[in-house]
């Protein structure tokens, strides 16, 4: 297998390594769903129990628990490998999404949906899997990484921008589990293919005995960041549908949304092509904190969808270079051992950020009005570059200490973290 390519090849000599484009596939399959289950398990039970309180509920807990246990299913992916872990880890999950199709299929209590939806927190992070992949493939050409970085971000967006299109289609056109057995399908279809690759897995560390990515220089700083950056993302959904359902437009607002993931994920593929000599992470959280204001500009100054709709597409292409450039920065402060720990860690301060944000934006919303409320998601952005400036996040002296010592550290951990 070739060690590394040439930074200005792009992404397909990126894609001629042996081995990279079948479990490219996979993670594809098995992301995916990700966009799809919140949708298709709020559809599902509001459709049969008439509560969307209840629906909300039942996806926010499985939220809380996917939090919760992220961490501790990555740790055991680094300690013993993907395939060992992921699959069973995979097989758990799906249970999980059947098992609530037929707890509201069959009118069971509303507390077995909680239980059900509780099980898919198993499933393991398939874009942290896939990183880990690129980063031990790639651990001596770091260049080339952050193309395969950038292209994985726009992964992120595309499966988040047609998760929620598909399951709409799904529950609309067929019957309401339609779009969580066919989430449940490609999941299990995905990872089977993916863990299959087994020639690009990166090997088994065993217990590591390097300090917890937690107690590692910089990251928490970082964490900071992505929490921050989460609440971006969690205000800027709840108050674009308040916004459209304002303008009798609400069925418009998921394809509004989408156009912001679109603009993202466009930006994630030019920045993986081409990236800007002296590019940090203050510089894209300035651009974001500057873009995030053009939402509100143009809610409040126009009132209209269409031009909201615009402003989001280009204030979505902030977001993709900002993660890109930071899960750079967590994969080489984060110990080797731990690399999975340390992304999933990651998802954790996203999914914290996401949650708040959308609260403070449902509070605006209610307390203020939906043009208002776009400065939550503005504010949030200029928080996030805050934290950044205050912490050094992502300081030249951080980077020069994590980049000290690379992703193929010693598992043991007497040296500085990776």
């Amino acid at each position: 297998m070739p060690p590394v390519i040439s930074t200005t090849s792009g992404y397909r000599r990126l894609f001629a390594l042996p081995g990279t484009r079948a479990f490219t596939a996979g993670n594809l399959l098995a992301r995916l769903p990700m966009g799809m289950f919140s949708v298709s398990a709020v559809v599902m039970i509001a459709g049969s129990r008439g509560s969307y309180a209840l629906a909300g509920a039942v996806t926010a807990a499985g939220l809380a628990a996917t939090a919760l246990a992220g961490p501790w299913i990555a740790r055991l992916v680094d300690r013993h490998g993907q395939a060992r872990v992921a699959v069973p880890a995979t097989l758990a999950s799906v249970l999980g999404s059947l098992a609530l199709l037929l707890c509201v299929r069959y009118d069971a209590p509303d507390w077995t949906l909680f239980a059900a939806y509780a099980l898919t927190a198993a499933t393991p992070n398939i874009g942290g899997l896939s990183r880990a992949r690129w980063a031990h493939l790639l651990r001596d050409d770091p260049g080339t990484l952050h193309t395969a970085n950038s292209f994985e971000q726009a992964a992120d967006e595309l499966c988040f921008m047609l998760g929620p299109v598909l399951a709409s289609f799904l529950t609309g056109t067929f019957f309401p589990e339609a779009g969580t057995l066919t989430g449940a399908a490609l999941l299990l279809a995905g990872m089977l293919l993916f863990t299959g690759q087994r020639a690009t897995e990166p090997p088994p560390r065993g217990r590591s005995r390097a300090r917890s990515p937690l107690r590692s220089r910089g990251i928490p700083p970082l964490l900071a960041c992505f929490t921050a950056t989460g609440a971006v993302f969690g205000s800027m959904e709840v108050v674009t549908i308040a916004y459209a359902d304002a303008h009798g437009h609400r069925a418009a607002a998921g394809a509004v949304l989408a156009l912001q993931a679109a603009g993202s994920c466009a930006a994630g593929l030019l920045y993986g092509a081409w990236r800007p000599a002296g590019l940090g992470l203050g510089h894209c959280l300035a651009g974001m904190a500057v873009l995030m204001t053009l939402p509100w500009a143009a809610a409040g100054a126009t009132g209209s969808l269409w031009v909201l709709a615009g402003a989001l597409l280009v204030a979505g292409m902030a977001t993709a270079p900002t993660m890109v450039t930071a899960m750079t920065l967590v994969q080489r402060r984060t110990p080797a051992d731990r690399l999975n720990e340390g992304m999933s860690l990651v998802v954790t301060a996203l999914l914290t950020g996401i949650a708040c944000g959308s609260a403070t934006g449902g509070w605006a919303v209610e307390h203020l009005s939906p043009v208002s409320a776009y400065a939550v998601p503005a504010t949030a952005a200029s928080l996030a570059l805050g934290l950044a400036s205050l912490t050094r996040a992502g300081g030249v002296r951080q980077e020069a200490d994590s980049a000290a010592t690379p992703l193929t550290a010693p598992a043991h951990g007497k040296g500085p973290a990776a």
